[in-house]
């Protein structure tokens, strides 16, 4: 049973290995005090990844349920582990609580830091940190593609056309959906870097931002983040790639390639612009209206900029928005707590369980009228069984309780409500900043105590893995299979 994780688990643990060497000859070429310690931690990584590796290699032809729920999970918590030790090794992290929350903030594209001078730190340790944005990317669009309808999380088995036979054909499947994923990624990379480039940005600074872009992940090489710049062309294009980043990798291969755009996928994009439309042209007639901003353009500026970060799950600021009065803390909550596209880098909820939700909540309207008609719960083209929606509804009953049980926890350490609930929404959707002084847009996770460190660590991981994957494994029957 345990073979197939070891050795994938292995497999990305190697990768993580390997790419620690670009900060180490970054550092070389920088100052040279720091490269050496990337190289152990390289080879530490390699070491132990390669053994996993070699020690458990076999063909995997088929995966039980039980093994696709250990393999998601064990790899992606092997990877933040061994990602954590270059912020040990460097120093740069006093405690292992610390490098953990971080390692786990870049790779599931959170975006919250306990870094509070990110000027001061080495330019390898900046670009160690986007890199895990990068990479961790690629991996939650690869698993939200591949892995998730397989394991029937969220109503995700309504995908399942897009990606069927995937327990008969796993490498095969894996392989053609990679490549893909990857083509349209690094094309996406490559075109917010040279835009970034080009409207200002250094090389060093474009790189980052726009792995940390793309990514939707928050990240940033500057202490106030976009606000940083205050350019509003450099506004506009993070707008624009935080927005495409999220949108179904895949969608882009079938509108090149197959000019095929009725699908869901289509009805999930044409959804998330509309209501993101809406949330925008709000928030601009409300803070022009109201004489935050008394130049309409300017609201809309920071209203576009700040509204696709959280609603995105990238969390990068371009002002403290909080400073817009008590209204925006509430929507900016419900911002986050609405997400982007399935099969994208984006975190949270996603709009696709939204529309199963709201075509449910149709369906019972119509039928407290017509009690004899026969309604289908549709999505776009497709319609959805019992199974899709009930799937929909567990997902977001335990999505529900595990923020309730989070912030619980959170108390304990002493946290005040808001703290503590707005930490435990900015982690769990993977949005990043949370409201107040300390984590808000303008604040970091610095000054929480380690106990709330690895909650919110935990946290991270249970919104990136779709919540079911964990709580699954936490149940007493899983084990028994």
């Amino acid at each position: 049973m345990w073979q197939p994780v070891f050795m994938v688990s292995g497999f990305f643990m190697s990768i993580m290995g390997l790419a620690m060497l670009i900060p180490a000859a970054l550092d070389i070429y920088d100052t040279g005090s720091h490269w050496s310690y990337f190289l152990n931690s390289s080879i530490i990584a390699l070491f132990l990844g390669v053994s996993l590796f070699l020690a458990n290699h076999t063909e995997i032809k088929k995966l039980s349920l039980q093994q696709g729920y250990l393999l998601t999970a064990g790899s992606w918590i092997c990877v933040i582990v061994i990602s954590a030790f270059p912020f040990i090794q460097t120093g740069v992290s006093h405690t292992f609580a610390d490098a953990l929350f971080e390692s786990a903030s870049g790779l599931t594209g959170t975006g919250a830091t306990i870094f509070a001078d990110l000027e001061k730190l080495p330019r390898s340790v900046l670009l160690w940190r986007s890199l895990l944005c990068g990479l961790g990317g690629v991996g939650i669009v690869v698993f939200a593609i591949a892995m998730l309808p397989f394991l029937g999380i969220g109503g995700m088995q309504i995908f399942q056309h897009e990606s069927s036979d995937f327990n008969d054909k796993l490498m095969p499947k894996l392989s053609y959906l990679a490549k893909r994923i990857i083509f349209i990624y690094v094309l996406l990379l490559l075109c917010c870097f040279l835009s970034l480039k080009f409207f200002g940005m250094n090389w060093f600074d474009a790189l980052n931002h726009a792995l940390s872009t793309v990514a939707t992940c928050g990240f940033s090489t500057k202490d106030s983040s976009i606000a940083f710049y205050n350019s509003a062309t450099i506004d506009a294009v993070i707008t624009v790639f935080m927005f495409l980043g999220s949108l179904p990798l895949t969608y882009y291969y079938v509108v090149i390639i197959n000019k095929n755009i009725h699908s869901l996928r289509a009805a999930q994009v044409a959804f998330f612009f509309k209501l993101l439309t809406f949330y925008i042209l709000a928030t601009t007639l409300w803070l022009w209206l109201s004489d935050y901003y008394p130049n309409f353009w300017t609201a809309l500026r920071f209203a576009s900029f700040n509204v696709v970060s959280v609603t995105s799950t990238t969390g990068y600021a371009s002002t403290d928005y909080l400073l817009w009065g008590n209204l925006s803390s509430v929507i900016f909550l419900i911002f986050a707590l609405t997400g982007g596209c399935t099969g994208s880098t984006t975190g949270s909820i996603k709009i696709f369980r939204w529309q199963v939700v709201i075509a449910f909540v149709k369906k019972h309207l119509i039928s407290a009228v017509e009690p004899n008609r026969i309604v289908p719960v549709k999505i776009g083209n497709l319609t959805s069984d019992t199974k899709v929606v009930a799937s929909v509804f567990v997902f977001l009953s335990a999505y529900l309780f595990s923020i309730v049980v989070l912030t619980c926890l959170l108390a304990l350490a002493d946290l005040d409500f808001t703290t503590a609930f707005s930490a435990v929404i900015g982690c769990i959707t993977n949005t990043g900043p949370g409201i107040g002084k300390i984590i808000g847009p303008s604040g970091n996770y610095s000054s929480l105590s380690e106990y709330s460190k690895y909650i919110l660590s935990f946290a991270m991981l249970l919104g990136r893995l779709e919540i079911m994957t964990i709580l699954v494994i936490m149940t007493r029957n899983f084990w028994k299979q």
